[in-house]
């Protein structure tokens, strides 16, 4: 009987946790707890269900053209899963995009973004060229082809290198594709202001 009852819960929540998990898969966001997945996926599948009663209707106008099959308990079941995906979609395209938070930043309702740090904000948004401030003392310009999610773990890939000396002389590596360079071996982040950037591009 209990083995029962969690296989029903665990099928009721199935959307929601498809939701949640194409989400995680679609942004940077870091995966909570297991607990606050289980409520995520809890208001997820509560939210697909508030959409399956419109759905079916849709459906069945779509019917009086094409016929698929009756509307039964499997069926209900794709349509959930259906919806759960394109939930799950669409919540990454906002996360990412920031449009929703953009909206919101408009009229004054919030400051903060969609992304799951600063750090990733900045990065997203500032496409420009860069320069690495190394702990060992060196400078390394290029552009960041890939860079870290988290400031604490990950690399840089750093591409069209570039070693700044101390009296501000440059060597471009142009033998290297790029360099991969580990976020713990990074003091600091420079960003190069656009107009440098178009400069650098309308060069090469």
């Amino acid at each position: 009987m209990l083995s029962d009852n969690f296989l029903a819960i665990v099928t009721f929540l199935l959307p929601g946790f498809l939701s949640a998990w194409i989400f995680y898969g679609l942004t940077s966001h870091p995966k909570p707890s297991q607990f606050e997945r289980t409520v995520q996926a809890l208001i997820f599948t509560f939210i697909v269900q508030i959409f399956i009663s419109p759905f079916h209707w849709l459906l069945g106008a779509a019917g009086n053209i094409i016929v698929l099959r009756p509307w039964d308990l499997m069926s209900e079941g794709f349509a959930s899963l259906f919806l759960a995906i394109l939930l799950g979609i669409t919540l990454a395209y906002f996360t990412n995009s920031d449009s929703f938070h953009k909206q919101l930043r408009k009229i004054g309702f919030t400051t903060r973004t969609s992304h799951p740090s600063e750090w990733y904000y900045v990065f997203s948004q500032k496409v420009t060229f860069i320069i690495l401030h190394l702990k060992d003392g060196r400078r390394l310009y290029g552009w960041p082809k890939e860079w870290p999610v988290e400031p604490g773990k990950g690399q840089f890939y750093i591409m069209d290198p570039s070693w700044i000396l101390e009296d501000g002389t440059e060597i471009k590596l142009l033998k290297l594709d790029g360099i991969l360079i580990n976020v713990e071996d990074v003091q600091w982040v420079e960003f190069v202001k656009s107009d440098e950037r178009r400069d650098e591009k309308s060069d090469t």
